[in-house]
């Protein structure tokens, strides 16, 4: 019985742990009169001497407004967890898009988020150039994922900033297969998407995977059988997940 109860509290004080979302600092991008609202997830044991990763995560539609709480919905739980602080010890930021904005730049591919140009992303990129000068960052492993809009705000980035990032992690997203050039050869990219998905079709991921292939890329591709939009659950339940981020660096040859 002493056992049995010292594993409860056990289980119950590292479930507390991973679901401390507070953990995430609430914070403002600003710049001029622009401001962005973001959460930010300090590393373990923080020690100003060292240099750590950086991972910039990039939310869904459904998730944008402006409590700066929403955004920390899906992924945030994936970094608190105590093996992950542990073993992928960095920065996480995750910024939240207003609700009459996009993770994009221009022309949302179309969807219905009548954007013609985003604000967001811009305050994103300017809030990233000038983050990773920072004496406590590893400029070789600085990551991005993305979910969903979130997904296709991950290729736009990508296209914009080449140089900054060490890895991405697209999952249901979609981009523009003409932007590839710019990254193909140069960041190592890991795209989900689940075979059913009827709010993004698989086959936009499948149409940047091409494109990237087409251009002297080789990206890991991952697709779920049965899976819906929801295939970030999938791709965050993949047990290399982070373990395959974090081996990558600008620094070795990937």
């Amino acid at each position: 019985m002493k056992k049995l109860s010292f594993f409860l509290i056990v289980f119950m004080v590292n479930n507390l742990s991973a679901q401390d979302l507070s953990q995430y600092k609430k914070e403002k991008i600003v710049f001029e009169t622009d401001t962005l609202n973001y959460r930010i997830l300090k590393p373990l044991n923080y020690n100003p001497s060292k240099q750590y990763p950086v991972h910039l995560f990039l939310h869904g539609a459904g998730e944008r407004g402006n409590d700066n709480e929403s955004q920390l919905v899906h992924g945030a739980k994936l970094f608190l967890k105590k093996e992950n602080r542990e073993q992928f010890n960095s920065w996480v930021i995750f910024p939240q898009a207003p609700k009459n904005d996009w993770w994009g730049y221009k022309d949302p591919y179309k969807f219905a988020y009548n954007v013609k140009e985003s604000n967001a992303m811009s305050l994103v990129i300017k809030f990233m150039d000038e983050f990773i000068k920072r004496e406590d960052v590893n400029q070789n492993k600085v990551y991005v994922s993305g979910l969903s809009m979130g997904g296709m705000g991950t290729f736009v980035i990508l296209n914009l900033r080449p140089e900054m990032f060490a890895a991405a992690t697209p999952i249901c997203g979609d981009g523009d297969p003409n932007s590839v050039k710019n990254y193909s050869k140069k960041v190592p990219i890991w795209i989900f998407h689940g075979s059913d998905d009827t709010v993004v079709s698989p086959k936009k991921s499948l149409k940047m995977a091409n494109a990237i292939i087409d251009s002297g890329g080789s990206p890991k591709i991952t697709f779920y059988e049965n899976v819906g939009h929801d295939s970030w659950n999938n791709a965050f339940s993949e047990e290399d997940f982070l373990k395959w981020i974090h081996s990558k660096s600008k620094k070795t040859k990937q």
